[in-house]
């Protein structure tokens, strides 16, 4: 890992060289702070060297805006400094006026974004590490220009910083937004939060010895003890699934142990169960699965002392550094180990596969709103993983189904589906997946996809392909509003057909088709309605209410 404030002082060296010549072309320059504006280059190259960036990304981090703000050319700049500084710089320089307000100049964008991270990573992790400390100054700006950035950093940066795996500058920059995009639920937390983190601390403080004394008796001794106490931002997201029940966020602050091996990892884990009893599904192995952006880590919770539940999670070191810097870790572990030849791009590696299925799917939208509300949903939303039977981990927006599932693997597999295996059982279609759930596509060979799957689908991406297997399914033509059939097995009596359509016709639902067959001799007759809409949830309702009427012995519905 590169000392930064060691190196500067190298005149000779290549950031050495770049801190001078940043500093000159930056003279007299005031950020609106009123601060000098060299501040910003320095502090955005010293972010990437302790984040284990190589030479040429922190000098291009010193850099990163001489073309855009001074005299300086980029021919300037390879002449000083190689062609990889330059391609960094313009890299970064194109990107600068990149403004996430869902409008259409806007998409090219983000679309020059994405293809700059398909060429090069680091170019990215550079905008990341300069978005990062505009937000450090950010209350330099006007209000209304304040919100707008934070709303750009929390829908758009932080996410990506996610994806990368470097998840403690995702989490900073969210907390970072979180004041300006929610400033009351900000306050709100504040004002509540506060003394539960200092009993939470100071409750982990009280039961640490008797995990020291457990791990020294069983011969490890760990790297590092620490405690991890959640950002504001990732509880509120978490206090909206639960409600506002602060009791049920476990791991409000959390034990963190670091150790020397993956054997110690597993070790260690078997000594915290041998003290407190584990929560049931609440002990995760990241380690042997671990998330798609790269993250590994062994979670427990466990009921301690006094009846308290206490999360623990437990890494190697090298585990810790990726968890902390993502993607940029990579970097400092392949310099240890001697692997520091010339490379410039790091978007073949198994952690960015998603960068270039990404490259892929921007092409597949021409709508400018469109476009922006799939990246939202299918890249940058709350994620989950879950597991092919073949081990492969595929990850996926929170809420996503089988069928996205299917579609994710590939678009024929999400066109034939016919049903779906969860952990070894058969689910519905509209299950909600979970993660490391294992599954399992069970298809039909020329079945096409159900309009009903519009209903309850995710992805932006799997809406897209199921419109389009539609469309074709009907030469062209799309049926908008897909319809369901009602079987109702009733008993004869008068007035019942009138109350059953009357029932419909409150729930506001057209009946397009009705037809019934009465039994020979019997009492009871089948009734077939066929409704004008396929929304599970409002048939559903309609179900229920149709339940409550006397003769109605049996009722089902499905999509036609």
């Amino acid at each position: 890992m590169i000392n930064f404030a060691k190196t500067i002082q190298d005149k000779s060296s290549l950031i050495g060289r770049a801190y001078d010549f940043s500093k000159t072309a930056h003279a007299n320059q005031k950020r609106v702070s009123g601060e000098s504006y060299f501040s910003h280059p320095v502090a955005v190259a010293e972010y990437l060297a302790k984040a284990g960036m190589d030479e040429v990304t922190v000098t291009a981090g010193l850099l990163h805006d001489v073309i855009e703000d001074t005299p300086e050319t980029p021919e300037e700049i390879e002449r000083k400094f190689g062609s990889d500084v330059r391609f960094l710089v313009e890299g970064v320089t194109k990107l600068g006026h990149v403004k996430y307000r869902g409008e259409a100049e806007q998409v090219n964008n983000i679309r020059r974004m994405i293809l700059a991270m398909a060429e090069d990573i680091r170019v990215i992790l550079i905008k990341l590490a300069d978005r990062r400390h505009n937000m450090l100054t950010l209350s330099a700006l006007p209000p209304q220009k304040q919100k707008r950035v934070a709303e750009e950093t929390a829908e758009i940066y932080a996410p990506l910083a996610y994806r990368l795996g470097m998840q403690n500058l995702s989490g900073e920059l969210e907390d970072l937004a979180f004041p300006y995009t929610h400033p009351e639920e900000y306050r709100w937390l504040i004002e509540h939060v506060r003394d539960r983190y200092e009993d939470r601390d100071k409750y982990l403080r009280s039961i640490r010895p008797k995990v020291e004394r457990a791990l020294r008796e069983a011969g490890i001794k760990p790297i590092q003890i620490d405690f991890r106490a959640k950002r504001y931002a990732s509880l509120y997201k978490k206090l909206q699934r639960y409600g506002t029940d602060l009791d049920k966020i476990y791991d409000l602050v959390a034990f963190r142990i670091i150790v020397s091996s993956i054997g110690e990892c597993y070790e260690t884990l078997g000594i915290i169960h041998k003290i407190w009893p584990p929560v049931p599904g609440r002990i995760k192995d990241y380690i042997a699965t671990p998330k798609p952006n790269g993250y590994r880590s062994l979670h427990t919770t466990v009921i301690a002392d006094e009846g308290r539940f206490v999360e623990f999670q437990i890494r190697t070191q090298e585990m810790h550094d990726q968890a902390e810097n993502g993607i940029a870790a990579h970097w400092a572990y392949d310099q240890t180990k001697g692997k520091n030849e010339k490379r410039t791009s790091f978007a073949d590696a198994k952690e960015l596969r998603w960068v270039q299925q990404l490259r892929s799917w921007q092409g597949e939208f021409t709508d400018p709103k469109e476009f922006m509300e799939s990246l939202k949903i299918d890249f940058f939303k709350d994620r989950i993983f879950v597991i092919t039977p073949r081990g492969e981990v595929i990850d996926l927006p929170r809420g996503a189904t089988p069928v996205d599932f299917a579609y994710m693997i590939h678009t024929d597999l999400g066109n034939q589906c016919s049903g779906a295996k969860v952990n070894g059982k058969i689910v519905p279609l509209d299950y909600k997946l979970q993660s490391q759930d294992i599954v399992e596509i069970i298809t039909q060979k020329g079945k096409k996809p159900s309009p009903s799957w519009l209903n309850f689908v995710v992805g932006g991406f799997t809406k897209k392909k199921i419109r389009a297997a539609l469309k074709e399914r009907r030469g062209g033509m799309l049926q908008e509003n897909p319809k369901s059939e009602l079987k109702i097995v009733v008993e004869e009596g008068i007035g019942i057909y009138k109350d059953i359509t009357a029932t419909i016709s409150r729930s506001h639902i057209n009946i397009l088709q009705i037809q019934s067959n009465k039994e020979k001799g019997g009492r009871f007759s089948t009734m077939k309605i066929i409704c004008d809409t396929a929304d599970r949830d409002k048939m559903s309702k309609l179900v229920l209410k149709l339940k409550k009427i006397r003769q109605i012995k049996e009722i089902e519905h499905r999509p036609v």
